[in-house]
């Protein structure tokens, strides 16, 4: 992209990096934005290849999918890079073209994209098929190797996923929940969810604590119980303290009997030692 912008006017690539910059920003909490500042940027260097795919990357994640579609398609047109070609698919896809985004899915230089691409057009093509009715071919089409692969590609829990997601289309639940829990375990950062697939199939439900309180009801009757048996509770307290102030009362008497047998014994000491006398 630096080289890109070398070619430009020393203001208006200053101009033209700011807004790609905000774009890239904005990308993840506000997409719409960015896709506003990635137009600003082709309205003022449409020929440059990085400024039309930052547009084609910024109006798929805001869901212009028309728009992106064509920005994809002059990206890989003005710099042959033909790893667009999953999102190209994606777009068809979604503007109802299931036909179209197969016929992309098999492409010659598909078998040449980078690993992740390669995926993500399994993943896609297999999305026409079920938007075909084509369940069965979906789920074969998802049954490749990579599936049980040991590593930490993004793209491993999205596969597991979409492989799960077209078992339970199919009604193959017990399947389904197995790949389901495997896509979770790949999943470091939830962001498939498939976890909470996997306990909805199973009758389970998650409560986010954040955004809502959880109450205990209780009915009148269980509180008239608990008050009762905390009166009890009350009640045997006091009962101690009173036997407590009963032992303390007989220990002041004990311990005034002996006084005064000790004072008598000393009295009758002190007289037979002046009888003796």
């Amino acid at each position: 992209m630096k080289a890109e912008l070398r070619s430009l006017p020393r203001t208006l690539a200053d101009l033209v990096a700011q807004h790609l910059v905000a774009s890239g920003q904005l990308l993840d909490s506000d997409p719409e934005l960015a896709y506003q500042h990635a137009k600003t940027a082709r309205r003022l260097a449409a020929r440059l290849g990085g400024v039309r795919e930052a547009v084609a990357v910024t109006a798929y994640l805001s869901e212009h999918y028309d728009e992106a579609l064509t920005e994809f398609r002059a990206v890989r047109r003005m710099t042959g890079n033909h790893e667009v070609l999953p999102a190209m698919a994606d777009c068809e896809r979604a503007l109802g073209r299931p036909e179209k985004a197969l016929a992309l899915s098999r492409e010659k230089q598909v078998v040449g994209l980078e690993e992740g691409s390669q995926i993500e057009m399994l993943i896609v093509a297999a999305g026409a098929r079920r938007d075909m009715g084509q369940t069965a071919a979906a789920i074969q089409t998802l049954e490749v190797p990579e599936l049980t692969k040991r590593t930490r590609a993004e793209w491993l829990p999205r596969l597991r996923y979409a492989y799960a997601d077209a078992l339970a289309e199919a009604g193959r639940i017990e399947e389904a929940l197995i790949w389901f829990h495997r896509a979770a375990g790949a999943d470091a950062d939830g962001s498939t969810g498939a976890a909470e697939r996997a306990a909805e199939l199973e009758g389970l439900q998650f409560t986010d604590l954040d955004d809502e309180e959880e109450f205990i009801v209780v009915d009148e009757a269980t509180l008239d119980l608990a008050s009762e048996d905390d009166e009890a509770d009350l009640d045997s307290e006091d009962d101690g303290a009173e036997d407590d102030s009963d032992d303390e009362a007989e220990d002041d008497n004990t311990a005034d009997t002996e006084s005064d047998a000790k004072a008598d014994d000393h009295g009758d000491v002190e007289g037979d030692e002046q009888d003796g006398k």
